[in-house]
């Protein structure tokens, strides 16, 4: 699957950029970035999104919420989706899987976990 825009959220200005910089690294240069899940859905109205990569833990609207906000329009019902949060207990990760994420990355994490991790998931 060829990712040509990217929309990322994350709250926390440092990891935003720490992501940022991992996703250039990896090639990808339209990015979306947005700090919640409300601001992410404002960011990409009359946009066409390719990945989704968000935080679980934000302010206003969580990344729970926002995977189920973008699984809910008919145009995203397949996109692919990653979470990278701090929530590594085995009860998170399944219910993200749940929620419809195709894919789980425990921060911290190297460039070469996100490429990977994005591989598989865009195979």
């Amino acid at each position: 699957m060829e990712v040509k825009t990217i929309l990322f959220v994350e709250d926390s200005p440092t990891m935003r950029r720490i992501i940022a910089n991992s996703l250039k690294r990896l090639g990808y240069t339209d990015i979306i970035e947005a700090e919640n899940g409300v601001d992410a859905l404002d960011k990409i109205e009359g946009k066409t999104i390719d990945l989704l990569v968000t935080d679980w833990n934000m302010p206003e609207m969580n990344g729970a919420d926002l995977v189920k906000n973008i699984r809910a329009m008919p145009e995203y019902e397949t996109l692919p989706i990653v979470m990278i949060t701090t929530r590594g207990m085995k009860d998170d990760v399944i219910k993200a899987m749940k929620l419809g994420v195709n894919g789980y990355v425990i921060k911290p994490f190297t460039p070469e976990v996100l490429r990977t991790k994005l591989e598989a998931i865009l195979k």
